[in-house]
């Protein structure tokens, strides 16, 4: 590892933190560590160990630590959210031609043309903006419209082009701001939401408590694709006040989570809750 001193030392000390950790947590906590920082910087990596230590103080060696190694992949995956600047960052990286290289087979020295295809919504252009004025122009539906046809187009980025790569590696640039971003706003409070939520049936329910954690594997993608998943997420939840107090509440999260994951119409999911819904019937009656 090389780089400026003061961030050696930053990155030294967040790793001596993942060393303090129970062993069996410590591979999984490294990966989230750097997969963190190399999305934000430093202090987010801080941030991130913090909230992991919130569900190591709540575990055991009892449960092998199911719990806090879950926290720690799925707290790294929804702090990495996927956003107009880590796209942008991503498809701007040197480490990025040549993986495109090798999975086209076109060799050094071969002049190869790469076309980025792009289509923001209002939504994504309102979460680049600071939290403050993204929410003006989302609180105002009209404007929002009047923006929306205005931005919602498909878009063709050659990132091969001076012009193409240099407007993706400015949008890429802006992860320096991302914490007064709406984006960013929208994701933390919702990520608290989750983490408070499984936390909270630790001690009544310790499975339970993992397999909401498991549950964020279902928020992925962006724009369209990321609205689909979290959808799915929320009607995954969405039942957990029906199975609140039953034995088999975790296995049913579980089977609604995969229900949901093998199937992109939702439709596997609907009749999952359904049954569901029925099981609580069932015990009124």
């Amino acid at each position: 590892v090389s780089g400026p001193e003061s961030l050696l030392k930053g990155w030294q000390d967040l790793a001596a933190r993942v060393d303090a950790l129970p062993l069996s947590l410590r591979d999984m906590a490294f990966r989230g560590l750097k997969k963190v920082v190399d999305y934000q910087d430093i202090a987010y990596g801080g941030e991130y160990l913090d909230r992991l230590d919130r569900a190591v103080a709540l575990d055991s060696a009892e449960h092998d630590y199911a719990l806090s190694i879950s926290a720690a992949k799925h707290l790294a995956n929804a702090m990495c959210y996927d956003d107009m600047i880590r796209v942008a960052d991503l498809k701007t990286r040197s480490t990025r031609d040549k993986r495109v290289r090798r999975e086209v087979g076109v060799k050094e020295g071969t002049i190869l043309q790469v076309t980025e295809y792009f289509h923001p919504r209002i939504e994504e252009f309102c979460g680049t903006l600071p939290s403050g004025l993204g929410s003006y122009i989302e609180a105002r539906p009209r404007l929002a419209a009047f923006l929306d046809r205005r931005i919602n187009h498909g878009r063709r980025i050659r990132t091969d082009s001076f012009a193409g790569f240099v407007a993706l590696w400015f949008i890429g640039g802006l992860r320096r701001w991302r914490r007064r971003l709406l984006r960013h706003k929208v994701e933390t409070a919702h990520l608290e939401r989750w983490y408070a939520l499984a936390l909270g049936h630790v001690r009544e329910d310790y499975a339970l408590s993992v397999e909401i954690l498991n549950c964020r594997r279902l928020i992925k993608g962006y724009s369209d694709t990321h609205a689909r998943a979290q959808s799915k997420f929320d009607g995954v939840l969405s039942a957990l006040d029906l199975l609140k107090g039953r034995a088999d509440a975790a296995d049913w999260i579980r089977r609604l989570r995969e229900a949901a994951l093998k199937d992109e119409k939702g439709e596997m999911l609907d009749g999952a809750l359904k049954t569901v819904a029925s099981l609580g019937s069932d015990l009124e009656n």
